[in-house]
């Protein structure tokens, strides 16, 4: 799949254990391997802790200084509580997509009721689509593969370069 016209992504890795060196990061190389597929230039790739603060500046300085279009998180959705992603997420974005999020809920019960214990969000910041997806690898590949066909679309419209969902194609 090409998408209309190429943006700038980063990948945000949220796991103690890949900070400390203690586990690969699998499933940052998921969401590589994905985006490497379509018309996407990664810019920027990191790997944080599990800690409110520093995943919520990362966002900030990704999406205001860096100018990133699409920022991809990966692992911190889930019940521990250690998990913290979507509220660093929800205290740096402008705007909530719920769609985006409800799709990949939607699309992973059809494989697990495990999907249920999933708290990803997407929202804006500014002009940048800010995306929390699972720490799985293959729940990655599975919720990007649900939300690819509106990625560009919702990108070109944060750009102010679309109008009319309705000309959707």
């Amino acid at each position: 799949m090409k998408l209309r016209k190429m943006f700038t992504a980063g990948i945000l890795t949220i796991s103690d254990k890949g900070w400390s060196g203690e586990r690969q990061d699998k499933s940052g190389d998921a969401i590589r391997k994905v985006l490497s597929e379509i018309d996407v230039h990664i810019v920027n790739y990191d790997i944080v802790p599990d800690e409110k603060n520093l995943i919520a500046e990362k966002l900030t300085q990704w999406a205001d200084k860096d100018g990133i279009d699409v920022i991809v998180t990966t692992g911190g959705t889930g019940l521990n509580p250690r998990d913290v992603t979507p509220e660093a997420t929800l205290s740096v974005v402008d705007r909530v997509v719920p769609g985006f999020a409800e799709a990949m809920r939607a699309e992973s019960l059809k494989k697990t009721p495990m999907a249920m214990l999933s708290r990803a969000v997407v929202g804006t910041r500014g002009n940048c689509l800010i995306i929390n997806l699972p720490g799985s690898p293959k729940a990655v590949r599975e919720c990007l593969e649900t939300i690819l066909p509106v990625l560009s679309h919702a990108v070109e419209t944060l750009k102010g370069r679309v109008g009319e969902c309705g000309t959707f194609e």
